[in-house]
């Protein structure tokens, strides 16, 4: 609404005569004489009378009598219904940690403007008030940054930004005043953790007052009106109406639920795109309409994401948010033709060439030409079974394809129903995806004893071959100190910030960062890859929490595992992150922020609590994991299971007590699914599986990524692709990760012989076994397929070239008989120096 027709309305006055009746409207000059707009009143009951007409209307023709057409006015000088916003007594939380004549200044001056206070001296009881049920919920939140080794506001400003309902809450930081002379650094990152004002220290009640007074009214109250619009969006994203929110750009801002349906999209596919990717049409027209501030109602049609094209009605309304031009469209999509995807998929089916006789009861009804006496006898029931099994809602996706071929198999020639005769065969298979283990060179047995082990899972026969128990033993197990951890912040806090910068490369130290954190990388590296992927904000719970879930996470870990440790888990959680960030980088969204967040929480817990022995041994020896989960797929359910129990026992690491019923299902089943996926017996299924959907070539990129069952298979391949990259890493990684698995197999031989269980590796003997030759049939059989085809959906040549490397390397290795864990120990020492200019992925 102009400026000047709101003085102008403002100060109208309605008079009146001595009898009590009205007179005339006047409106006060500059000079503060009356004015009497001519025929006013008769203007305005015209105009009532007349809503309908469509022609501008000046101010000048309103004061002048002329009729007042409310159609003609611009939409945003139209007046909406508000939704009054709650106006509760004010609730201030202050953190301080002392309490100083500034501390005293605050609560003097909070009880002075009726605050409701509550005063902590910790950052940690400070985030345990905000979020407590029935106390929580600060409108204020008031924090003493001027002592940063007593209270870091900055660690406590993301915690409460990253509480569940703390979006609307106002953040003030009490700084020193030199801070504000010296420079505006230290301000600006209070300001970027999520603090929305900076005062300075004062002991004077009025100040302080003033300030909170100012703080009440130019951020609280606004705050106050923009979190009751969130009623309006969730009426609106209930709405049965398809509604769809761009800017003047044309670009999708807002989409509703029932949108998803009409574009048959998902919100995240719909939101950031330009209309014209989503509708068919020319929106010409539309435009035309609502740049005039006109609403337009018609007819479009949209392409769907099955690119089936679908007429619907439209109406496309223009909002004026600043200015006076539209700077919102409104769409409201009603879906009027009553073809669906499932109509067009029975359409398709009856398209099919149909046979006169096609029963489905075996395979030999289904052959061309062959009769079967007992099929033929029960033809009339299994018709009758078959009828009753298709009014059910239950089918499976082979069921169809097996329908389909037998349907074309009606029409085909001999030979081709023969070939398809087999290629059902194949199909009514239980196993589809099962692997069937291709044949090893016999003269490469330690790659074949390293690959048989791997996918074993069950007991191992108890007449396999054993070798001599008179060998050394070295006993492993045992847990690890549940001590607090402390990492020490004045020698090394320098070197490990610097580290940590480059979390997100694929040369990352991890063996520096166990250095550092004293074989406790867990917590620094999770904590980093959270704050990063932003998973403190997608689970709606504070860094704190996170933080002690990680320490807890981190205790459950051996150490005394030479493999299996928290560090092997902090590498796969920070290769998890770079393959997230490569595919994050992709034109197709393949994953969204609960997908990664998952996906980074599954890597750190995948092999927690692991007792650095196989599945195999732990059926062998009756073990009680074992025997718990019936020798099946025993340690990746011990991990999945420890995760979640050890998770939701305290609600002080509960890092999902913040999520929706709907949202925590989701996770877990995420979470579990990715852990589990890690079990190396199901590795070849798993494998054929993702080619079967995406392929070797680049061309698989175009594959759609949205469908459930593909998204199921991108997660399983990059948390098992994480889990088995030390063959992709720089060389001096790769040999450090053989050394450590090759001693943590051979301390597990070592106890079988002790306890006259069956050797599962009989091969991994410490005094005959060649790593070198270990790692050769790794990469062959396990590494090389798997990478080549993860890197031709990721896009991530480095992987390959390490690995082609480091194969290279291993065949040297094995030629200079540098093959035991004394030769490679002694090769560790002078391979740094052999590889510092020749690192370089680039020149490889």
């Amino acid at each position: 609404m102009p400026t000047s027709f709101i003085a102008i309305i403002i100060t109208l006055t309605h008079t009146k005569d001595e009898n009590g009746k009205p007179k005339a409207y006047t409106r006060t000059n500059s000079n503060g004489s009356a004015f009497r707009p001519r025929s006013l009143e008769r203007g305005l009951l015209t105009a009532a009378r007349r809503p309908h007409r469509r022609r501008v209307t000046s101010l000048h023709e309103i004061i002048e009598g002329r009729p007042l057409d409310f159609d003609d006015r611009l939409i945003s000088d139209l007046k909406f219904p508000n939704l009054l916003p709650p106006n509760p007594p004010i609730k201030i939380l202050i953190a301080f940690c002392k309490n100083d004549p500034v501390f005293e200044a605050l609560v003097t001056a909070s009880h002075r403007l009726n605050f409701e206070p509550t005063f902590v001296k910790s950052a940690e009881t400070a985030i345990e008030a905000f979020q407590n049920a029935a106390t929580g919920g600060h409108h204020i939140i008031v924090v003493d940054a001027r002592y940063p080794r007593i209270i870091e506001a900055d660690v406590l400003g993301r915690s409460i930004r990253n509480s569940k309902g703390s979006q609307h809450t106002t953040m003030v930081a009490v700084v020193k005043k030199n801070l504000f002379e010296k420079d505006d650094t230290a301000v600006i990152s209070l300001l970027d953790v999520g603090f929305n004002r900076c005062i300075i220290e004062s002991p004077h009640v009025s100040i302080c007052s003033s300030e909170l007074r100012q703080i009440q009214h130019s951020l609280v109250r606004p705050q106050n009106v923009i979190s009751t619009q969130q009623a309006l969006y969730t009426a609106l994203h209930r709405s049965r109406e398809a509604v769809i929110i761009t800017d003047d750009s044309l670009r999708a801002q807002y989409a509703n639920r029932a949108s998803e349906k009409v574009l048959n999209m998902k919100l995240d596919e719909i939101v950031g795109r330009s209309l014209n990717d989503l509708v068919t049409a020319d929106i010409s027209n539309i435009l035309s309409h609502t740049t005039r501030h006109k609403d337009y109602e018609g007819f479009i049609s949209t392409r769907r994401k099955s690119q089936e094209t679908l007429h619907i009605h439209v109406r496309a309304v223009p909002v004026s948010c600043i200015g006076r031009n539209p700077t919102h469209l409104v769409l409201i999509l009603e879906q009027t033709s009553g073809t669906t995807l499932s109509a067009l998929a029975s359409d398709a089916l009856q398209a099919l060439p149909h046979g006169k006789e096609v029963a489905r009861g075996s395979l030999h009804s289904i052959r061309r030409g062959s009769f079967d006496v007992r099929s033929t006898a029960s033809d009339g029931l299994r018709r009758t079974s078959l009828a009753k099994l298709s009014q059910l809602p239950l089918e499976a996706p082979i069921t169809k394809v097996l329908s389909l071929l037998a349907q074309v198999q009606e029409n085909c020639s001999a030979d081709e129903s023969k070939l398809l005769d087999r290629v059902m065969e194949f199909l009514k298979r239980e196993g589809l995806y099962s692997p069937q283990m291709k044949e090893i060179r016999t003269e490469d047995p330690v790659a074949t004893d390293l690959i048989g082990a791997l996918l074993t899972q069950g007991p191992t026969n108890i007449l396999s071959s054993r070798r001599s128990s008179n060998d050394s033993i070295i006993r492993g197990g045992g847990r690890p100190s549940t001590g607090s951890i402390v990492f020490n912040k004045t020698r090394e806090s320098s070197q490990l910030s610097e580290l940590l910068n480059s979390a997100l490369s694929w040369d990352f130290e991890i063996f520096k960062l166990e250095e550092l954190t004293e074989k406790r990388p867990l917590v620094c590296l999770g904590l980093e890859l959270f704050r990063r992927f932003d998973v403190y904000n997608t689970f709606c719970c504070d860094e704190v929490t996170f933080k002690l879930w990680l320490i807890e996470i981190e205790k459950k870990y051996h150490s005394d595992n030479t493999y299996h440790n928290s560090t092997h888990a902090a590498d796969v959680m920070q290769a998890t992150a770079c393959y997230l960030q490569q595919l994050s980088n992709r034109e197709t969204k393949v994953m969204d922020r609960m997908d990664e967040a998952t996906a980074l929480i599954a890597a750190a817990t995948h092999d927690i609590d692991h007792p650095g022995r196989s599945s195999a041994f732990l059926c062998n020896s009756d073990d009680r994991l074992a025997l718990l989960y019936n020798d099946i797929c025993v340690l990746e359910s011990h991990h999945a299971a420890t995760t979640f129990r050890l998770t939701m026992a305290d609600d002080k690491i509960n890092i999902f007590k913040h999520l929706d019923r709907e949202s925590y299902k989701l996770a877990r089943s995420i979470i579990v699914d990715m852990i589990l996926a890690t079990e190396m017996t199901r590795h070849f299924e798993h494998l054929a599986k993702f080619v079967s959907v995406f392929g070797t070539d680049v061309d698989s990129k175009e594959t759609t990524h949205d469908n459930d069952d593909n998204q199921i298979l991108i997660r399983r391949m990059l948390i098992k692709c994480a889990d088995v990259s030390n063959p992709t890493r720089p060389l001096k990684f790769c040999v450090e990760w053989a050394r450590r698995i090759a001693e943590e197999y051979f301390t597990q031989t070592d106890e079988e012989k002790h306890r006259n269980l069956p050797i599962v590796m009989p091969m991994f003997d410490r005094t005959t076994c060649s790593i070198s030759k270990s790692q050769i049939g790794f990469i062959e059989y396990i590494i090389h397929d798997m990478m080549d085809a993860w890197n031709s959906f990721i896009e991530m040549p480095e992987i390959v070239r390490y690995m082609e490397h480091n194969y290279s390397k291993w065949k040297l290795f094995e030629e200079q008989g540098i093959n035991t864990l004394s030769d490679i120990k002694r090769k560790q020492l002078t391979l740094n120096s052999e590889t510092t200019g020749s690192s370089s992925i680039e020149e490889l």
